[in-house]
């Protein structure tokens, strides 16, 4: 259902974005940008690159300039339509959008020298075969406490009821058993507030917190929700970020 999802997103908005409203409070850092700032700590123009889950490639391109080649994948044709249309826009020729699996992908073994999913799939077995040997895992992750609000009060979503399983545990975990050292491990908590009702509405219209969510259905969850969390800075959302740095260990 994820990749039809993404697929009406792209063609209801035409990339992976909304114009709702919104402001965001961070009570120690943007999770997002110590994500960037971790991914081109590891930049270098000799470096090959695979991003994991691009969505409409506006990270990947913005990414561009620091190494000497992007592949980009996701399994979304209008989210790639999307990206080749904005990398056709900027112009920027080291990329490469392609339709893959992140599962189980069509490139040789040792192939990058880094992988990055934000927000995407995270197969680690398969993240280890492609990267050379001490290559690099970064990723940003959504973290199991990330809109448990409003999952309650719509009793459905990402994630639903697995409050209390760490995604940061879970991952390290899984890293390791796939053969990486952990580098970096941190939870990131933060608030968005929405201008708006109909703000909020859009928002969800366009993410993959409820996959169905309809506009007029969830009326009356979204009312409850808003009439509980308003307040005078805009209706608090709060997220929750997993960002992530592992090697592949050079092999004995």
């Amino acid at each position: 259902m994820t990749i039809k999802f993404y697929d009406k997103v792209a063609w209801k908005f035409g990339n992976y974005h909304t114009d709702a409203k919104y402001t965001q409070e961070y009570s120690t850092r943007d999770p997002e940008q110590v994500f960037k700032e971790k991914l081109l700590d590891l930049s270098g123009k000799d470096k090959i690159v695979l991003d994991v889950g691009c969505a409409d490639g506006r990270f990947t391109l913005s990414t561009a300039p620091y190494f000497q080649r992007i592949i980009a994948i996701d399994l979304s044709i209008g989210m790639l339509d999307a990206a080749r249309k904005l990398q056709k826009g900027k112009n920027i020729e080291n990329v490469s959008f392609e339709e893959q699996d992140a599962e189980k992908t069509t490139y040789t073994n040792e192939s990058f020298d880094i992988i990055y999913s934000r927000r995407g799939p995270t197969p680690f077995a398969e993240f280890y075969r492609l990267l050379k040997s001490g290559g690099y895992f970064i990723g940003i992750n959504i973290g199991e406490k990330d809109c448990q609000a409003i999952k309650e009060i719509f009793g459905r979503g990402q994630g639903f009821g697995e409050w209390n399983t760490s995604r940061l545990e879970k991952d390290k975990q899984e890293l390791e058993t796939a053969g990486f050292k952990i580098i970096f491990a941190q939870d990131y908590f933060y608030d968005e507030y929405y201008a708006s009702y109909e703000d909020l509405d859009l928002f969800l219209q366009g993410v993959p917190i409820f996959e169905d969510f309809d506009s007029e259905k969830d009326k009356k969850y979204l009312e409850e929700y808003v009439a509980k969390f308003k307040m005078e800075k805009g209706i608090k959302f709060p997220r929750h970020r997993v960002v992530m740095v592992a090697q592949k260990q050079a092999e004995l």
